[in-house]
């Protein structure tokens, strides 16, 4: 193994001849270059070049190679960003070693609410294959979205409510993709139409895929990890000429597998700090990370997911003097989702709730130019059944935020504020209440052309979850017994990033560092553990989390480009607490692009490292090579823009287990897969 990956990196360094690599933050290995991309989650609509804090987009034709079944694959590999693997079905996005619920999933700018913060096998339940765009901030930049995106947040980019009339009248998207590790068969067909000020789009996307195949497994295909997914949207907007109004209904059903579930510790229960299991008093002393159990006697469980949500948007410029833009993000959700075993409805979480937020956009004042905006939302969530570990609770938030910016010749200067209120309730739990306030400001500076030096410094609160408020009980999912603590307080986090990219020249690239500082991190504590099953109850610690982030990349031939890239994080309790469990392992690697006409491709090796810096509890992950390549062609179809694409992933066929998952060696990531795809822009 060590030879094979040390052959496959002199192999590729010697092909394209990189220079010394050096770290970035701005744009990952495959991302959309970002300079001239304008980042609809900041509020003031400035592009990539011209936002201080780390950002990364991705869109156009390396989204639509990337697209997998769940969010946190399709982003796995951009700098700085992994995901938490639970099979098939379910992913979660993990930024900076954090996720979910510091990091916070939106659409168009407004609160997903689905039950994904909860559990790791939870689905986010965006589609990948209707998604126009994704766009990843980090650092300060996602304070604006509130303390739950207090380690990032991801902004989902969709069609589903037109802000422009099509200038034929109309126009529209399909594909159609075939997997090979997990027989994927796979849809999307999108169409806007517009008539005088109106416009309307329709859109539906569909996948059928089987259990996947993992090499070195102990059976052909990992069981539980199959998916079934259908997508379908409809929207219409009014389009003026200063703006639009618009609304959208979207309505998602999924079944997917969960596996390595097991009933083998629901009888286990705490007394006060020790763990009582089916009568056994003795606790052992071997690792837990996950557990080894790969489905039911009767087969995996399994998820049936209903989302409906509606999505409303609005956006009017110069409406009168004074202010420039007025914008309106807001979504109502409705959601539940049935957990079912031996074909018996076992537990259903449910989840219903809305999200709003407008924000005003003032004139420029003495060169100062800024946004003001307010935020409510409500989350009505439920869990009955076997499992329903959490009871039934409501959390209403408001808040008020102000970002500014000014720009003196080669220095920007950027502000933020935005202050919270949370009141969380629970059946037969004390209320709790918190005002989380957070502050951020940063500076940029062009020292000279091409090259930008940047400092971004933050200090943001999040208010605990109601999870981590009122939990008690079995959660299968994650082999625990959770306790919730309702005198949680705050949890505060001060952080510091510094930044160096260039933007011009044949070289290219930008580095990150950072650090947060975390007083009263909120984590899982370890009570007291049977076999692999542990009683952990919600506390607070002192935290640390430092890392970097990077890329470079040199064009050697007007249509060949070498980018070398890596990313590593550290994260531990402090005073001699250590390390906090799943945190991803690092990784160094190198991809080269070229294109020649109507051709395109690439080819990508990265190396994942042994992680081997894990909490009490945890065991060891093992390191892993991956290479992954695309080829593809553009299609001469007249008017219709048309591309053929073939992308691979794991093409060494490599026994590859995710350090970030619960179910790491229950399901290993997929094996080799190709996956043949066909897409049509008219």
């Amino acid at each position: 193994m060590q030879l094979r990956s040390i052959l496959l990196a002199a192999g590729s360094l010697s092909a394209f001849a990189a220079p010394t690599w050096a770290l970035a933050a701005q744009s990952g290995p495959g991302a959309t270059d970002v300079e001239g991309v304008v980042v609809t989650a900041d509020p003031l609509g400035r592009s990539g070049k011209e936002v201080i804090s780390s950002v990364a987009v991705l869109t156009g034709e390396e989204l639509v190679q990337r697209r997998q079944a769940t969010l946190g694959e399709t982003l796995n590999g951009l700098p700085g960003v992994n995901s938490d693997t639970f099979g098939g079905g379910a992913s979660r996005p993990v930024i900076r070693g954090q996720t979910a619920p510091r990091v916070k999933v939106l659409s168009e700018g407004a609160a997903l609410m689905d039950a994904s913060e909860v559990s790791p096998d939870h689905a986010v339940s965006g589609e990948p294959l209707l998604l126009d765009g994704v766009e990843i901030l980090r650092g300060p930049s996602a304070l604006l979205y509130g303390g739950g995106a207090i380690g990032g947040a991801v902004n989902l980019i969709d069609r589903k409510i037109p802000t422009q009339i099509p200038p034929l009248g109309g126009d529209g998207v399909a594909e159609v993709r075939f997997g090979s590790a997990d027989n994927e068969r796979a849809g999307v067909l999108g169409l806007t139409a517009g008539v005088g000020q109106f416009a309307v789009r329709i859109e539906a996307a569909g996948r059928k895929a089987d259990d996947y195949e993992a090499p070195d497994f102990d059976s052909s295909t990992v069981p539980g990890t199959f998916n079934r997914t259908s997508t379908a949207t409809l929207g219409l907007s009014w389009i003026g000429s200063r703006g639009y109004l618009g609304a959208a209904y979207t309505q998602q059903d999924s079944k997917y597998g969960l596996p390595g579930h097991s009933h083998e510790y629901e009888s286990c229960h705490p007394h006060g700090t020790t763990l009582h299991c089916g009568g056994h008093d003795d606790h052992g002393d071997e690792d837990d990370h996950d557990h080894d159990h790969e489905g039911e006697e009767h087969g995996a469980p399994v998820v049936d997911l209903l989302s409906k949500r509606l999505d409303v948007r609005g956006e009017i410029n110069d409406p009168f003097a004074g202010v420039e833009r007025i914008r309106l993000r807001a979504g109502y959700t409705d959601y539940r989702h049935h957990e079912i075993e031996e074909g018996a409805i076992a537990t259903t979480f449910g989840n219903e709730g809305y999200d709003a937020r407008v924000e005003v956009q003032h004139a420029p004042i003495g060169g100062v130019r800024g946004v003001v905006g307010v935020q409510v939302g409500k989350s009505d969530f439920s869990a009955v059944g076997e499992e329903a570990f959490i009871p039934q609770s409501r959390t209403k938030t408001s808040a008020l935020f102000v970002v500014e910016e000014y720009v003196a010749g080669d220095w920007r200067f950027e502000g933020a504020l935005r202050q919270e209120w949370q009141d969380a309730s629970a059946l037969g739990r004390a209320d709790a209440e918190h005002k989380p306030f957070s502050a951020s400001a940063a500076a940029s500076w062009t020292f000279t052309p091409g090259y930008v030096a940047s400092l971004s410094v933050a200090r943001s609160q999040r208010a605990p979850s109601a999870q981590e408020l009122y939990a008690r009980g079995v959660h299968l999912a994650t082999n625990t017994y959770e306790i919730g603590s309702a005198d949680l307080d705050v949890e505060t986090a001060a952080s510091v990033e510094l930044g160096l990219r260039k933007t011009q020249g044949a070289t290219t690239f930008s580095a990150s560092v950072y650090r947060y500082e975390y007083d009263g991190y909120i984590y899982a504590d370890t009570l007291d553990r049977y076999e692999d099953f542990r009683l952990v109850r919600y506390a607070q610690d002192d935290a640390r989390f430092t890392g970097v982030e990077g890329q470079v990349t040199q064009k050697l031939k007007p249509w060949l480009s070498v980018t070398a890239f890596g990313d590593y994080v550290r994260a531990k309790l402090k005073d001699g607490g250590g390390d906090l469990p799943r945190v991803p392992a690092g990784r160094l690697g190198l991809r080269g692009d070229a294109k020649s006409g109507a051709w395109s491709g690439n080819v990508e090796y990265v190396r994942v490292f042994d992680q081997d810096r894990v909490a009490v509890f945890e065991s060891e992950t093992p390191g892993y090579d991956m290479v992954n390549a695309t080829l593809a062609y553009d299609l001469p179809m007249g008017p219709v823009i048309g591309q053929m694409f073939l992308r691979g992933t794991n093409l060494l066929d490599e026994k590859a287990l995710n350090h970030a998952s619960f179910v790491s060696t229950a399901a290993p990531l997929r094996g080799r897969n190709l996956v043949l795809g066909l897409r049509a822009l008219f």
